[in-house]
């Protein structure tokens, strides 16, 4: 049995972006040339009870065609159809299961879900390869590791690897760069970048808060309440480490691109700190600031990106981003790595190899983030706990025998 990350966007009843099932197709695989048949589970969404338009149907559509073979598709999870389904299948076969938040109990992290999906399996395996969902207590995640011999897959062993790897052990100089919207999101992460990182650049709404908080008027921009005592954390522990050199560690926008709404038909505008208007909005990082950014870059060896630069989903101010991207994929030098969610998604649509221009593009948010933060992930602590002290370095190589 494999848990895999399919919590894919739909549109149209079909999969429009397919990172996460593109990304663990060498577990499977791997697993199909040794002889295994498989029975994988995911969630996708936050339903509500057994609604289909959260149905995985559709990604076990697209898994056929990238895998090139069938994948029974079960509407259910631990029931007597999807027992048969799985009892009934050929050697060497795929059995998807249905949505496991159909069922409240995955997300209560139950044993007897987690039984319920065991006896469905009938396998002697559990393999742990949905990297996205392993910051998370789930059935799923833990409660079945206390049923099966449990393992890391290829992918878990590679997102793991990698992040903690360029945390811990980085070619430097290590640049960090950090966007998105909220700072009270990423606390534990910005304060780690501070504390390994040779510098720190700030971007997307984030660096609105650290503008405001610095004295700058930042006229209508979205700034996060409430911050005071953690950027005065932040900002104490960057002077101890560089003394008077801060602005120079920490690096925030000098110039930004504004407009006075937000949608399609925005302006982007170049505005200068001290001339943003009342009525306008910072929505991404301005043109002097993107040179400076990228000029700090080229000259890294490591590059971890969390976070969009600017309001990315609109083009006016997708231009950050975009450059940060352009800076990365012209330059292999740098062993770049793009953290999940939204920084996943923007670089995937705008790299035309699907995230083949850059040394590594999480499939996982939350578990990026958590990692990334130093965090312990539940979902690789209960692979230990179960008695496999060298899963995640070792993933399902050799030194496990699977018939």
């Amino acid at each position: 049995m494999v848990r895999v990350d399919y919590n894919v966007p739909l549109k149209d009843g079909k999969v429009s972006d397919d990172l996460r099932i593109r990304a663990g197709l060498p577990t499977l695989r791997y697993l199909l040339e040794r002889g295994c048949s498989l029975v994988l589970i995911s969630h996708l969404g936050r339903p509500e009870g057994h609604d289909l338009q959260f149905s995985l149907e559709p990604a076990a559509v697209r898994l056929s065609e990238l895998i090139g073979q069938e994948v029974t598709f079960v509407d259910d999870t631990i029931g007597d159809a999807a027992y048969q389904a799985v009892k009934n299948a050929p050697p060497k076969s795929i059995v998807m299961l249905q949505n496991l938040r159909f069922d409240k109990r995955e997300e209560e992290d139950d044993e007897e879900f987690a039984k319920g999906i065991a006896h469905v399996a009938q396998a002697d395996y559990f393999v742990q390869d949905g990297f996205g969902v392993v910051h998370r207590a789930h059935a799923s995640t833990h409660a079945i590791t206390l049923l099966l011999p449990s393992v890391s897959g290829l992918l878990l062993e590679k997102e793991y690897v990698t992040i903690t790897e360029a945390m811990e052990n980085p070619a430097r100089p290590l640049v960090a760069v950090l966007g998105g919207a909220k700072v009270s999101d990423k606390i534990k992460v910005v304060e780690r970048f501070v504390k390994i990182s040779d510098i720190v650049l700030v971007g997307g709404a984030m660096a609105n808060t650290f503008l405001a908080y610095k004295g700058v008027h930042v006229g209508a921009s979205k700034v996060e309440e409430g911050q005071q005592e953690t950027l005065d954390g932040i900002y104490a522990a960057a002077k101890e480490k560089v003394g008077d050199k801060v602005d120079e560690f920490v690096v925030l926008p000098s110039d930004v691109a504004v407009a006075t709404k937000v949608d399609e038909s925005a302006k982007r505008q170049n505005q200068a700190l001290d001339r943003i208007k009342t009525d306008e909005m910072a929505l991404d990082i301005g043109d002097d600031s993107i040179e400076h950014f990228t000029s700090i870059v080229v000259e890294a060896k490591t590059v971890i990106w969390n976070g969009p630069l600017g309001m990315s989903e609109l083009r006016e101010f997708a231009h950050g981003s975009a450059r940060m991207a352009l800076a990365l994929a012209t330059h292999p030098h740098i062993t770049s790595i793009v953290g999940g969610g939204d920084t996943a998604d923007f670089v995937l649509k705008w790299d035309s190899k699907k995230g083949g221009s850059f040394t590594h593009v999480s499939t996982g948010g939350g578990a990026s983030l958590d990692l990334m933060a130093g965090n312990k992930l539940p979902g690789v602590e209960s692979l230990l706990d179960a008695g496999q002290p060298a899963a995640v370095e070792a993933g399902i190589h050799e030194e496990i025998a699977i018939n």
